[in-house]
């Protein structure tokens, strides 16, 4: 079985990712599991992080990775917190963590009408550290931020992400329902077409 590092230590990451790239029939490895240090991140375009973690990840480990830039993309903020997503709580005082980066955005919008967001996936995969031709997907969905925290699954912040098109929160989804529908799963299915289609043809159905 192929492995392809994943560079990310999140662990939701790692078990939404690797359901959503088993017709691949690849083992994601996550870096902490490696050894590897987290990738400095000093970029203000997901694409841009993404690709310096995956280029990190495979340097260190010799192995082709893929990395995950996630982030909250809230209108009445101008598009922020975005690529400062994971730290949203400590511009508040609040430790780093999902829970408390759900709680700061909530005092944040309280006295905000316009409720508008999305959520940002971009996947970018390379093969070798040096990969001149890295494989970038993407995927967006939009919603509103609940008044408060709704549903038990998923992380980040599925609890306060409302989508219209189901009349729930990422949260209240069952993991496979959302997978199929949210940020990421829409990156990971272009990046398994891409996958097939520039590095393992043999994979393809």
């Amino acid at each position: 079985m192929k492995k392809i590092v994943l560079a990310s230590n999140n662990r939701g990451k790692l078990v939404e990712l690797q359901a959503m790239f088993s017709p691949l029939r690849v083992a994601l490895v996550r870096q902490a599991d490696l050894g590897i240090s987290e990738a400095e991140e000093p970029f203000r375009t997901f694409v841009e992080n993404a690709l310096a973690k995956a280029r990190h990840a495979a340097r260190a480990s010799g192995l082709p990775a893929v990395a995950d830039d996630a982030g909250l993309c809230v209108e009445a903020f101008g598009g922020l917190p975005g690529v400062d997503t994971a730290y949203y709580a400590t511009q508040f005082g609040y430790p780093k963590g999902d829970d408390h980066n759900v709680r700061a955005l909530l005092e944040q919008m309280a006295q905000v009408d316009d409720r508008r967001a999305a959520l940002v996936s971009t996947l970018v995969a390379v093969r070798h550290a040096d990969d001149p031709e890295p494989l970038i997907a993407s995927g967006r969905v939009v919603g509103e931020i609940a008044r408060a925290p709704v549903g038990s699954h998923g992380f980040g912040f599925d609890p306060v992400m409302f989508v219209p098109a189901f009349g729930k929160t990422f949260a209240e989804l069952l993991p496979e329902v959302k997978n199929a529908h949210s940020h990421r799963g829409l990156a990971a299915r272009q990046m398994l077409a891409l996958m097939r289609d520039r590095w393992w043809p043999a994979t393809a159905p």
